[in-house]
């Protein structure tokens, strides 16, 4: 399992993604704006970011009243802020590198928060640039299929392979497909009318090459930093180039 699913698989046994409603509907009613502005249109059938952000807000059963006054917002509409999308880039303990998505109507709070998070968490925030080189922007299509449900692991991959993927991986019940950013509408579709149960579809930015720490220890602080970054109410996403035993994201996990 790549080290981004691992991540996400703490996250949700930790709680991280089942957060307090308000809080989730938040980041949600945020990516959208970005979304909506970044796109300059407001009709997520012609605006492929904002498809996905509506997608994950209706599977969170965000009114559609808050996910029409988050598109407004990002196409100028009302009073309210204009929400801006912002990385940071920096070290947690042991030089693994991480990157941080943010989106903020104040970039001065912001950027005090995430480093001062970084200061206590053993590590430093870095300059635009410092390793964002060590990632590629990508496109992640998650499939699963329910337990009671066969399936032949050779024949998905094949699928996603003819489709445009450049990388399957097979974990259990669950099928990652990987694709280059801008063929992931083009897969997804594919993929759809192929009738697979896919689960989640998002951009990410994927380690070139996943870093092992040498000790328990440091891989612990970093996964504990990125869990700090990741509750900040600014912050959208955490990446990082760590890789851990699936013993070790187990043993964070149930900490």
């Amino acid at each position: 399992m790549s080290g981004h699913s691992k991540w996400h698989s703490i996250r949700r046994s930790k709680g991280i993604l089942d957060q307090k409603r308000g809080a989730l509907f938040t980041k949600l009613a945020r990516e959208i704006t970005v979304a909506a502005r970044e796109g300059n249109n407001g009709d997520p059938d012609m605006n492929f970011r904002l498809r996905l952000a509506v997608d994950k807000a209706r599977q969170s059963n965000m009114p559609m009243d808050n996910i029409q006054r988050a598109i407004d917002r990002g196409l100028g509409k009302g009073a309210e802020a204009s929400i801006d999308e912002i990385y940071y880039e920096g070290y947690a303990p042991g030089g693994i590198a991480i990157i941080v998505q943010a989106a903020t109507d104040n970039r001065n709070r912001t950027a005090a928060e995430v480093r001062s998070t970084f200061t206590k968490g053993g590590g430093n925030l870095g300059e635009s640039g410092s390793v964002s080189w060590m990632f590629e922007n990508k496109g992640l299509i998650t499939i699963e299929f329910p337990d009671s449900q066969k399936f032949d692991p050779d024949d998905v991959m094949l699928q996603a392979i003819d489709a445009g993927a450049d990388d399957v991986e097979v974990d259990g019940n669950q099928v990652e497909v990987y694709t280059a950013f801008e063929d992931l509408n083009t897969v997804r579709t594919a993929l759809q009318g192929a009738g697979l149960p896919i689960t989640n579809v998002e951009p990410l930015m994927k380690p070139t090459t996943p870093f092992t720490p040498d000790s328990e220890t440091t891989a612990m602080a970093a996964l504990r930093l990125m869990e700090k970054l990741e509750d900040l109410d600014d912050v959208q996403k955490v990446y990082s180039n760590l890789d851990v035993s699936e013993e070790l994201a187990e043993k964070f996990a149930e900490s």
